[in-house]
């Protein structure tokens, strides 16, 4: 099959012939392959069976909705106070180990340890741990300085100066009181900075194999650059915190654990129930049924002065006899079902035995 030849390759033919020059071989053109559509790969997370979860995805969803919060109020703190357009979002909330959270960081990063105290609530608790990349804190400084609009980079494991230390405390004051604001609509608490660790490794506040909680804030500082915010929540400090979420959720409600049952007794009093009477059932052709007129008469197979089955709800509870009350259908309630049927099983468990 002969090549079909491009406009191109027949002018440059006939350039040559023009020329005398010998005519050099046109280009095989290759067939074009048909790109193979691209289908987004399904990623799913690594389940570690040798450590399994500790908290549910309910404590996880209610962990996830206070740093949504919080990264609303610091947005607002940290554009409002620097004078810097941020957006700040959170990547992912998720149950680790501490040592996860630990490789992460560099030798030289400096970790800063938040005291939290609860309200009512006097045991002592491990603090939990901020960690913002270089960048952010050493464009945050330029501008409480003074400085332009511009965003300054920094290498990883960068290390801070004395003076830069004294801001950085600074900085992470905001970020650190703001956390109160993030878990308000929750539980009361307390945040104070402890102490700030210029080496994470050498941290023994926490147990490498321990479970912590894991979350990262992307910060997007002005679509120039993005840093991160890396929060770790102990294990220890999680289930104190549920605990007392849980226990105020069961109070705030009206109820406590103890002493309820009058409580319970009185809202039930006022309940309306539908009571119903049957004398008995029978079933019909939906022919007949629609063959029915006034004056028919329908067979119960029971003669009209037998007991009455009375229905609370869907359950029958009483029997009684038919009658007239004041010139209103009424029953005489003869007995309890309920009764009877309790009779009759200790009947059933005395010959059993």
């Amino acid at each position: 099959m002969a090549d079909v030849l491009s406009q191109s390759q027949i002018d440059a033919l006939l350039k040559s012939m023009q020329t005398g020059g010998a005519a050099q071989e046109p280009e095989k053109v290759e067939p074009v392959e048909k790109a193979k559509p691209v289908t987004d790969e399904v990623k799913y997370s690594k389940y570690d069976f040798y450590s399994p979860r500790k908290f549910t995805k309910d404590k996880m969803r209610i962990l996830s909705s206070v740093f949504e919060n919080y990264a609303r109020i610091i947005t607002s703190q940290v554009n409002g106070v620097f004078r810097v357009m941020t957006d700040i979002t959170v990547m992912e909330v998720q149950e680790r180990r501490y040592y996860e959270y630990v490789n992460g960081l560099n030798e030289n990063d400096a970790v800063t340890l938040v005291e939290a105290t609860i309200q009512d609530y006097n045991k002592n608790m491990v603090p939990l741990m901020i960690y913002v990349s270089p960048g952010l804190v050493i464009t945050l400084i330029d501008h409480m300085l003074g400085g332009g609009e511009e965003v300054i980079k920094v290498k990883p494991g960068y290390r801070y100066s004395d003076v830069e230390i004294a801001l950085y405390r600074r900085i992470l004051s905001y970020l650190i009181q703001a956390l109160k604001d993030g878990f308000s609509n929750y539980i009361n608490m307390e945040f104070q900075a402890r102490r700030i660790e210029d080496n994470p490794s050498m941290m023994q506040d926490v147990g490498l194999d321990e479970t912590v909680a894991i979350i990262l804030l992307n910060v997007d500082l002005a679509g120039l650059a993005s840093e991160k915010i890396r929060i770790c929540l102990p294990g220890t400090l999680l289930e104190t915190i549920f605990h007392v979420i849980d226990s105020r959720k069961h109070l705030a409600r009206g109820y406590s654990y103890e002493d309820n049952r009058e409580t319970i007794l009185e809202n039930l009093r006022d309940s309306l129930l539908p009571v119903t009477g049957q004398l008995g059932t029978i079933s019909l052709d939906l022919d007949d049924i629609y063959h029915l007129r006034e004056g028919d008469v329908i067979d119960m197979n029971k003669p009209k002065d037998n007991d009455v089955r009375l229905f609370v709800g869907r359950q029958a509870w009483f029997t009684g006899k038919m009658g007239i009350y004041k010139k209103n259908v009424a029953v005489r309630i003869n007995q309890r079902l309920y009764e009877e049927e309790n009779v009759e099983e200790e009947l059933e468990t005395a010959v059993s035995e």
